[in-house]
């Protein structure tokens, strides 16, 4: 009755019938009144609502969400193809469509389903990608495997839909970069931070800047490009070096103002002895699920220590924190913990979050997945 997208299986007095993962199913109260549709998986989380009405979903009713959600983007100015033609284009609950993510790369649809059931009608959601943006989607790539069920994943392989395309150049606020959907991590890039790299873009300027866990280079690339004085880029990750590399030569960026460092980010941050103007911190999520939230949140307050005490007097970082189980008061009860660990005085400039194309369903908070905060350190 408050519309939240998620029916938890301790709320289900009796199932009638025998539905399988993946069946759409109705929901009801003791009295038989139809409640919600959606789709079920045996798990903690056993019904993904999609309609609060009493339908049954036919191909016109997926083709009616795709549509309303490209409208939506299209309402907030996404894309402009001289400038943005990468952005999500399906945000799961934020779009009526629990357990579905499907991101829009310069007519490469990547679709990753995060249930059975979204899984199941892949065909149809083909279908409606066609039916909506008819020649301007050039190939549909399922990128579900590592986002579902261990067991059923087991039978399911990444690849083409429909069409095929090779790895792409998207352009992002006038930026170009290599995005690899089949290699890389998510979906091939992280579109989340799209705002966020252009608020680094304005304070970058002269400046000695840190990108942390940078994955493919996003923010470093907004730094060279707003005329950083030096940018140094830190992943574990050999490939994610490679591809940053390759976006600082796709942007024509002087080399000598870039360095690529592979290294563990928190122990390279306790030997290293420089000191930054900026900083960004944006590492992956350290808890998945409640259990893990104790043992990420010691290792929030640990990363977020070394980099403030690596900071110059004056200087701005940039933390995030995308892990869904720690939310935004936990996040900054963190940070707090860390600032006093390393014995700084903090202003907080900005609260950061997730853009207009990831969209929060009011009725679910758990949307809001991305945290951060913009810190002026003394």
């Amino acid at each position: 009755m408050r519309f939240h997208p998620w029916v938890f299986s301790g709320a289900v007095a009796r199932i009638e019938g025998s539905p399988a993962d993946g069946d759409t199913v109705a929901v009801c109260n003791q009295s038989g009144q139809h409640l919600a549709t959606g789709h079920y998986q045996d798990g903690n989380i056993c019904v993904r609502i999609f309609t609060f009405e009493p339908v049954w979903p036919d191909q016109s009713f997926w083709t009616g969400r795709i549509q309303n959600a490209a409208d939506y983007r299209l309402a907030i100015g996404l894309p402009r193809p001289d400038e943005t033609n990468c952005f999500r284009l399906v945000h799961a609950e934020g779009d009526g469509l629990p357990g579905l993510i499907i991101d829009w790369y310069a007519g490469v649809a990547v679709v990753q389903c995060h249930s059975i059931g979204m899984h199941l009608i892949r065909d149809s959601l083909v279908q409606a990608l066609q039916q909506v943006f008819g020649d301007a989607l050039t190939a549909v790539y399922d990128k579900s495997r590592e986002t579902l069920p261990k067991t059923y994943a087991q039978g399911v392989q990444n690849g083409y839909l429909w069409g095929a395309q090779d790895q792409s150049q998207v352009l992002e606020n006038g930026y170009r970069f290599h995005v690899d959907w089949a290699a890389g991590q998510k979906t091939g890039f992280f579109l989340d931070q799209r705002e966020n790299r252009k608020l680094v873009g304005g304070l970058a300027a002269g400046k000695k800047v840190l990108n942390a866990f940078c994955y493919t280079g996003g923010f470093s690339i907004y730094a060279l490009g707003a005329g950083a004085k030096s940018v140094d880029s830190v992943d574990v990750s050999a490939k994610a070096m490679e591809w940053t590399g390759r976006n600082v030569a796709l942007n024509g960026f002087d080399p000598g103002r870039h360095r690529s460092i592979t290294a563990d980010v928190i122990p390279w941050l306790g030997s290293n002895n420089d000191r930054y103007d900026l900083m960004i911190v944006d590492p992956p999520a350290f808890a998945k699920n409640i259990a893990k939230r104790h043992s990420a949140v010691q290792g929030y307050k640990r990363l977020n220590a070394l980099a403030l005490k690596s900071i110059m007097p004056g200087g701005i970082m940039l933390t995030f924190s995308c892990s869904q189980v720690i939310d935004r008061p936990l996040f900054n009860h963190t940070i707090v913990a860390a600032a006093l660990e390393a014995g700084r005085k903090i202003r907080v400039m900005q609260e950061l979050g997730q853009p207009a194309d990831h969209p929060v369903n009011l009725f679910h908070p758990e949307g809001a997945y991305l945290k951060g905060l913009m810190l002026e350190v003394e």
